[in-house]
């Protein structure tokens, strides 16, 4: 599916990936970009709407999926991240709920409140941004990791769903990006414009995920060695 002329919905647009993302979008056509965000104060981007939503809390998503009406390509960017100490750390489970009702739950909610919209559209898409980190063990992250494996997995069986519909669900799957999410941590990252860019290429092919970062392509090519990426991870992919 084509963005030019398309209506994109982003979630978590102000900032990093999101914004990449709508900013594409208009630079390549859109009819339309709406920015979600959970504050919409002082946002001001040339061509985007912004739309004040909270993928955890079902007011604001359903009021957006109501003004966004015309959204032909829905884009689950939105997400948090926390470092714990490891597994077995004491917040392990605090710092779980916490990144799965904005991960998983969230993408999840923002899907099932646009999907009657997009389905009655002649062409619609379903972006959900995703990670490498659904393959790679990083134990600091590991209610991260958790929740972006729940969100592969959803993702999955929703584009099995949807097939019949007309609905290309499209899976992001993508390493560290150079953002505010990932100050302070020192690993390589890829700029959110190139992922923007090359997600957008994708979708226009048909495809059903991409990979947009080497290292991500080698921890993926992995999976069915006889000792794959999640559990000894390619040399340096940390």
């Amino acid at each position: 599916m084509e963005i030019r002329n398309a209506t994109v919905f982003v979630t978590g647009a102000n900032r990093g990936l999101g914004l990449a993302f709508a900013r594409e979008a208009v630079r390549r056509g859109a009819k339309k970009v709406y920015a979600g965000m959970r504050n919409t104060s002082g946002f001001d981007e040339p061509g985007v709407v912004p739309i004040r939503i909270d993928v955890t809390d079902d007011a604001t998503i359903a009021t957006a999926a109501e003004i966004a009406a015309d959204t032909t390509v829905l884009i689950n960017n939105a997400g948090i991240a926390a470092l714990i100490e490891n597994p077995l750390a004491a917040d392990f489970e605090s710092q779980s709920k916490a990144l799965f009702d904005t991960n998983y739950y969230g993408l999840a909610r923002v899907t099932q409140a646009f999907e009657p919209a997009l389905s009655k559209q002649p062409k619609a898409a379903i972006i959900n941004v995703l990670s490498d980190i659904v393959w790679l063990p990083r134990p600091y992250l590991t209610p991260y990791a958790a929740s972006k494996a729940a969100a592969w997995s959803y993702t999955n069986q929703l584009r099995f769903h949807l097939v019949d519909r007309g609905i290309q669900v499209l899976g992001l799957h993508v390493g560290f990006l150079d953002t505010d999410l990932t100050n302070g941590i020192d690993v390589p990252k890829t700029n959110p414009t190139d992922v923007a860019t090359q997600t957008y290429d994708a979708l226009a092919e048909g495809k059903n995920e991409i990979m947009a970062d080497k290292g991500t392509v080698l921890l993926k090519s992995t999976l069915a060695d006889e000792v794959p990426g999640y559990i000894s991870p390619p040399p340096g992919l940390f």
